[in-house]
């Protein structure tokens, strides 16, 4: 575990920004979830973009209906939710919901995990395009081009709930969390927010747009598979541990490095493997 020594140095300021957007009557609209609202609704928006653009498929040849991401956007959200609350009491906190099962139910209290949301969310995508006769590679391809700004939004609103904050550092940027004891530490959901969000969907957008890989099913969602998982490992050696679990094996592996790093290979394999699809045989 961590070794706690006040730090006697200078912080930047927490902004103390309200969790909470707005109330209404017991409702209380979090940004946190409209995070996630957003983040949804924007790769569904960007997906039907790609969806109908000729330009990015081979020959031309549009790969499913934009009315298909319409329906899908259930699935999605059933996926992100069930998945990342499963994820995160079967990886983080098992034996806490095993004492109180009923916690499981909890959400408001937060809780939830991407690599669990990212299951959920893959199980969802095989099942649905199977139904629809969708290329699951392609469909794999088109929803994580849009998904790192989805995660990047979430990751800043990880930090206006002053959660998931950094190790304790004597960095200039270093910011002294409200409820991070009295430390100045890593501001790490903002090096996760632009490393997972902003430089990840950049990275997409010129596979997809310059390199026109979307023609070679497989590739994108390796890139994005390959790219969070080392996104995530990185970051984890600036962010601190989850408390119930603290470093794995006694040392300095955490759980985020151990799950992230499957997804690596298995992203790296992805591109390997990728071909560019068949052209359509010509008419006789």
């Amino acid at each position: 575990m961590s070794t706690y020594l006040a730090l006697p140095l200078a912080a930047l300021p927490f902004p103390n920004i309200d969790p909470v957007i707005v109330h209404i009557g017991p409702l209380a609209i979090h940004w946190y979830g409209v995070a996630y609202i957003v983040g949804i609704l924007f790769a569904w928006w960007y997906g039907k973009r790609l969806v109908t653009n000729p330009k990015l498929w081979t020959d031309g040849k549009l790969p499913m209906k934009p009315e298909d991401l319409d329906d899908f956007l259930v699935w999605a959200a059933a996926g992100v939710v069930l998945g990342g609350r499963i994820g995160y009491v079967l990886f983080y906190d098992l034996s806490r919901y095993l004492q109180n099962p009923l916690d499981i139910f909890a959400v408001w209290q937060g809780g939830m995990s991407f690599h669990g949301g990212f299951i959920g969310t893959t199980l969802a995508m095989i099942l649905f395009a199977r139904s629809r006769r969708i290329p699951i590679w392609t469909m794999f391809d088109v929803i994580a081009a849009g998904v790192p700004v989805a995660l990047g939004l979430v990751r800043l609103t990880n930090f206006i709930n002053s959660e998931l904050w950094g190790r304790i550092t004597d960095a200039p940027w270093a910011i002294e969390f409200p409820n991070g004891g009295p430390f100045t530490r890593h501001p790490s959901q903002l090096y996760e927010a632009a490393l997972e969000g902003l430089v990840l969907f950049f990275v997409l957008r010129v596979l997809t747009h310059r390199f026109l890989k979307l023609k070679s099913p497989g590739f994108v969602s390796g890139a994005f598979v390959a790219g969070y998982g080392a996104s995530r490992i990185f970051v984890e050696f600036f962010r601190e541990p989850d408390p119930q679990l603290g470093y794995l094996f006694g040392g300095w592996l955490t759980m985020g490095m151990v799950l992230s790093v499957p997804m690596v290979l298995i992203g790296i394999w992805a591109m390997a493997t990728a071909k560019p699809a068949s052209p359509a045989p010509s008419a006789a």
